[in-house]
């Protein structure tokens, strides 16, 4: 029986991850807690309501998500207009969002479907000639990819089969055991450094990086014995890790691997995801920074890059575009 995973997310159609034109699947999960996520929907291991006032038609004009709602006093919070402000998930929500599939303007939505493999293959052969005329392909993104190993790594064998190109994203915080046996099917792989100093990465991603960096070792092991190319990206966030003394040491890390890397991409902080965590009734952990004008951290981006190019002969580009 065909394997089946939580996914919170298809975006067709990107450029960024990978060569090409991509389908990217989003999995849900993840060990790890980055204050800059822009994906919030992907962080817990469940379907998530998510909702949406502005979309509303309030509920004296419509009202159908609380007629569908077996208990919709106890669920559906209404603001002042009576547009609805808040769902309260229960265990009693956990097979049932009738609200969300009832409600005619989507103000009220779920993040998180299971898919089976065959099922997400046949949204993913939906753009074979995209594949084929760009050098495109799958993304397997997240929340964390390998949390999902069993589907993820059946997924890969079958776009394998379908002669369909394909790229992981993983952030590596799992057993090497786990990664390698979903690793070894790519075709690409993209992996991050978020901060060298584990006592800092543990502060703003809620780990240590000891694991993370000994699994990026071996990752580029395997790509060097099976020719996959090998991505990392820095998000840099401007007082987190965006010091020079942060940037040489991983650029003297990165230098040391055993394979030469695909690219080193120092990626711009942008504040995403807001809205999202506003949907889910989280707090957005960088709520009240500022991140500096585009024309100062655009250009310390391009000097970094430069001098980890000059002085650790690394392919560094600032941004995520470029061929790779």
């Amino acid at each position: 029986m065909s394997k089946t995973g939580l996914v919170s997310n298809i975006q067709k159609y990107t450029i960024h991850d990978g060569p090409g034109i991509r389908t990217e699947i989003f999995f849900t999960g993840c060990t790890m807690r980055c204050i800059w996520c822009s994906n919030p929907e992907t962080i817990e291991y469940r379907r998530r309501l998510g909702f949406y006032p502005s979309k509303c038609i309030s509920r004296d004009k419509c009202g159908i998500c609380a007629k569908h709602c077996p208990n919709p006093d106890e669920h559906i919070v209404f603001d002042d207009d009576g547009k609805v402000f808040h769902v309260k998930q229960t265990a009693e929500c956990a097979d049932c969002f009738a609200c969300a599939e009832a409600c005619p303007p989507r103000a009220i939505k779920v993040w998180g479907e299971e898919y089976t493999v065959e099922r997400l293959m046949d949204v993913i052969e939906q753009d074979r000639s995209f594949y084929e005329r760009t050098g495109g392909g799958v993304t397997l993104s997240g929340g964390e990819t390998l949390l999902q190993a069993d589907f993820a790594e059946e997924l890969l064998i079958a776009c394998k089969a379908a002669g369909i190109n394909t790229c992981v994203e993983s952030a590596l915080h799992v057993p090497w055991a786990t990664a390698e046996r979903v690793l070894k099917h790519a075709d690409m792989i993209i992996t991050d450094v978020k901060h060298m100093d584990t006592a800092r990465h543990a502060e703003i991603t809620g780990v240590g990086n000891e694991l993370i960096h000994e699994n990026i070792v071996k990752t580029a092991e395997l790509c060097a014995a099976n020719g996959v190319p090998l991505v990392v990206r820095t998000p840099i966030v401007p007082s987190y890790n965006a010091d020079e003394e942060n940037i040489r040491a991983t650029g003297a890390f990165l230098a040391s691997l055993p394979c030469k890397l695909a690219a080193y991409q120092l990626l711009p902080y942008r504040k995403m995801g807001t809205e999202k965590y506003d949907s889910l009734g989280d707090a957005y952990p960088l709520a009240d920074y500022v991140p500096p004008e585009r024309a100062d951290w655009e250009a310390n981006l391009l000097r970094l890059a430069e001098m980890l190019r000059e002085e650790y002969g690394l392919p560094a580009v600032a941004g995520s575009a470029g061929k790779l």
